[in-house]
């Protein structure tokens, strides 16, 4: 029989279609068992207006045979079937889509989950395939016909037989190349696997094929154990989709199974949500916060989404459009019958649609985080240990425009209640005369604790943020302020706790010893001032920044790895009610030159509460055990 041309513009649009539009070779079986869902839609909803339709609605199906002798892969259903007509017009048009137009003429009725748009997706089939056959018989009809084709170069319509109305897609299987393995598409475990993947919550059921391995019966007890193969009809997919299913009768074993089995984690997550809405857009989802992050969560490749299907087929793996930077720990499924798929199904246009979605999805996540810290502040501190730093990203990133939706969630120890706190509790227990946040950094809560500078700011009895990741002081600075108080770390210049007479008293004291401290300056390298205190207490000296490059941030951005170095502005400052302070006075008069090596010691002292290294550490040793020997 003579071959019939393709109804397209040009053969090169059918080219483009096996080899351009689809990335992904696997997903020709999702658009063949959609197209199968979609012809027993079709029957199941005209059976519903049509009294003359007799059918058994709980024998509607699909099934997957696999031949491997002949090398085909059929997958059947018994849908409302083509008859030869419809077989030109859905198939040797290229882009003529019967479901779309089904949709279209049905749009005012209710319930209709068409899952075809495009027509396109019965081409992914010859991404894997040599020949493709389609025996389809329409429902009341008696007449089959059966469409040929090896691509580009046309089809064929011939008149054959089928016992029962339907649809069976043939497909040959390409034989194995360099560039691709075909012939796993012959394998039952391969197939399972994909509509899993792809196929799971169809709403018929899928059925195949499948080998079991059975032990045999014994004789008697001395016999060995031997295993027969069976081979059985199973339905391989769940058919109803949890999320689509009644909340109030889902168990968490049930939510925790699903996590487990969909997310590959072996920890049951900390908490899930499970949404429906309904209106403008309408979709479902589930989304988990894990327990912990992943081994790859803080490397480059990393890759955040969400799983979305639409009406029940999985559309994309990880779609990152549904999720913010900084909630991208976040693991779940999105299923929305409103989506605008491109031609391929592949991926998502950008719409509207998609980003209402994204909006509600970002409130949930963060509305779920608010109560985890008001009503279940243990489970939201496991959280905050696993992914508080990639909040404080999200804050840090795009210049804070995002500080105001996450700083709530930020969590920092407390000096005076000794646990972490929020933001918010902070303000609410501040005394009446502070004007600021205090803060101060270090690499553990230990050893912040003992600065020196710290020390006086607790005497006040002002509470101290302690923080202890190297983003913590980058995302304070970024919010800049919190109900109208600024942020102050107690290292710094700008901290001033005294009264007017310690002021004026502290300020008389370095204009008296100006010569002393200029003379100490001159000793030391990289800093800008030497200077007495009235702010410690016991410790003889410490090291204060001045500007907005504090010691802290000079520690973490020195310990990256680039090329950028900075260096923090910094002050030596001596405690004048310490006995240190009249050892330089003395020092100055009787022997210069000893002040000078003095003076690196104390500096050096310095560096060393700071966390910061020593550039001279022999030099400073030998002069420390010249003193250790008079």
């Amino acid at each position: 029989m003579k071959k019939k041309e393709f109804k397209a513009e040009s053969k090169k649009l059918m080219d483009l279609m096996i080899n351009s539009i689809y990335t992904n070779k696997e997903i020709f079986l999702r658009e063949i068992i959609s197209n199968a869902s979609d012809a027993i839609d079709k029957l199941y909803y005209n059976s519903l207006t049509n009294t003359s339709i007799k059918i058994n609605h709980k024998n509607l199906e699909i099934n997957i045979k696999i031949d491997k002798d002949h090398k085909t892969l059929t997958i059947s259903d018994n849908g409302i079937g083509m008859s030869k007509e419809e077989l030109e017009s859905n198939l040797g048009t290229i882009a003529k889509s019967g479901s779309l137009s089904f949709k279209e003429e049905n749009e005012k009725k209710k319930d209709i989950d068409i899952i075809g748009q495009f027509g396109v997706g019965f081409y992914s089939s010859f991404m894997v395939s040599d020949k493709v056959e389609v025996i389809s018989r329409s429902y009341g009809s008696d007449e089959a016909y059966i469409w040929t084709s090896e691509g580009i170069d046309g089809y064929t319509i011939e008149k054959t037989s089928k016992d029962t109305y339907g649809t069976d897609v043939i497909l040959h299987i390409k034989d194995n190349c360099e560039e691709y393995e075909y012939e796993k598409y012959l394998d039952s475990y391969e197939i399972q696997s994909l509509i899993k993947k792809y196929s799971d919550y169809i709403t018929y059921p899928i059925k195949m094929e499948v080998e079991h391995s059975h032990l045999k019966p014994k004789d008697n007890e001395n016999d060995k154990d031997e295993y027969e193969t069976v081979k059985e009809i199973e339905t391989i997919n769940s058919l109803i989709p949890i999320w689509k299913r009644d909340k109030k009768k889902i168990k968490e074993e049930e939510y925790n199974t699903f996590y487990s089995d969909k997310f590959n984690d072996y920890e049951k997550p900390l908490k899930y949500v499970h949404t429906s809405v309904e209106g403008l857009v309408s979709y479902n989802s589930i989304l988990y916060i894990p327990s912990h992050a992943s081994f790859d969560y803080y490397s480059k490749d990393f890759e955040k989404g969400l799983q979305l299907y639409s009406n029940g087929v999985l559309i994309m793996e990880k779609c990152s459009d549904l999720l913010p930077d900084y909630f991208s720990f976040i693991k779940g499924v999105v299923d929305s019958p409103d989506l605008s798929l491109n031609i391929s199904r592949e991926t998502l246009q950008q719409s509207k649609t998609l980003k209402t979605i994204a909006s509600n999805i970002e409130k949930k996540i963060k509305s779920t985080l608010e109560e985890m810290i008001n009503k279940d502040r243990e489970k939201y501190e496991e959280f905050y240990k696993a992914f508080g730093m990639q909040l404080k990203f999200g804050i840090y990133n795009n210049f804070g425009i995002d500080k105001e939706k996450l700083q709530d969630l930020l969590l920092f120890y407390s000096s005076n209640k000794k646990k972490l706190i929020t933001l918010k509790e902070y303000i609410k227990d501040i005394k009446n005369e502070q004007n600021s946040i205090y803060y101060a950094c270090g690499e553990t809560i230990d050893k912040i604790d003992m600065l020196p500078q710290v020390e006086s700011v607790k005497e006040k009895g002002y509470d101290i943020l302690y923080l202890t990741e190297y983003v913590d002081e980058f995302a304070l600075k970024t919010i800049m302020n919190y109900d109208n108080k600024n942020f102050l770390n107690v290292c710094t210049d700008t901290i001033n706790l005294d009264s007017d007479e310690e002021k004026e008293a502290i300020k008389n004291a370095n204009i008296e010893c100006k010569e002393i401290f200029d003379l100490m300056k001159s000793s030391i390298d990289n800093v800008k001032e030497v200077r007495f205190t009235n702010k410690l207490k016991k410790h003889p000296v410490c090291l204060t920044s001045e500007g907005d490059i504090s010691i802290e941030m000079e520690k973490v951005i020195n310990s990256m790895p680039t090329d950028e170095k900075i260096k923090a502005s910094t002050i030596l400052e001596i405690n004048v009610n310490h006995p240190i302070a009249e050892k330089i006075k003395k020092l100055y008069k009787e022997n210069k030159d000893e002040l000078k090596k003095y003076s690196k010691i104390l500096y050096s002292q310095a560096r060393l509460i700071e966390g910061l290294s020593i550039e001279n550490p022999t030099e400073i040793s030998s002069l420390i055990c010249d003193y250790l020997s008079k």
